[in-house]
């Protein structure tokens, strides 16, 4: 796998359409960092590891979704989820080069100096860095 935070975002895209509940990957500390941004900024409801008697650990995401009386079904809290920055061509931002995602209805996720941090805790601490997704 070249790209491990595109297959987590895939693997979430994918699991909304089918309307699972809770979503399975295997586990490192940046999709974690990511992970729980997710679930701070209330897009999943809970982020979870799970520690195997292999070597290989797990990590466990419960998504969210609200009911749509109208459709009389479930519609998931995360309609859109976009990775910025791939293997082939990073994105880097200063911090006055940070956007807002959706006129301020989504985020955006940084990696800085000082962790991965929301796009706008970025612009607050005056950090730049990697930008790896939009999430609205």
């Amino acid at each position: 796998m070249l790209d491990p935070i595109s297959d987590m975002l895939t693997r979430i895209r994918n699991a909304q359409v089918a309307k699972h509940r809770v979503v399975k990957m295997p586990f490192s500390k940046v999709k974690l960092a990511v992970a729980k941004i997710l679930r701070e900024e209330g897009f999943v409801d809970a982020v979870e590891r799970v520690k195997t008697e292999r070597k290989i650990d797990f990590m466990e995401i419960s998504l969210k979704y609200d009911f749509d009386r109208e459709k009389n079904s479930k519609v998931p809290v995360i309609s859109g989820i976009k990775r910025v920055s791939k293997e082939g061509q990073r994105i880097y931002v200063k911090k006055g080069e940070i956007r807002k995602v959706k006129n301020g209805l989504g985020i955006s996720i940084v990696s800085t100096s000082k962790g991965v941090v929301t796009g706008e805790s970025a612009r607050k601490e005056g950090l730049g860095g990697e930008l790896i997704c939009e999430v609205w």
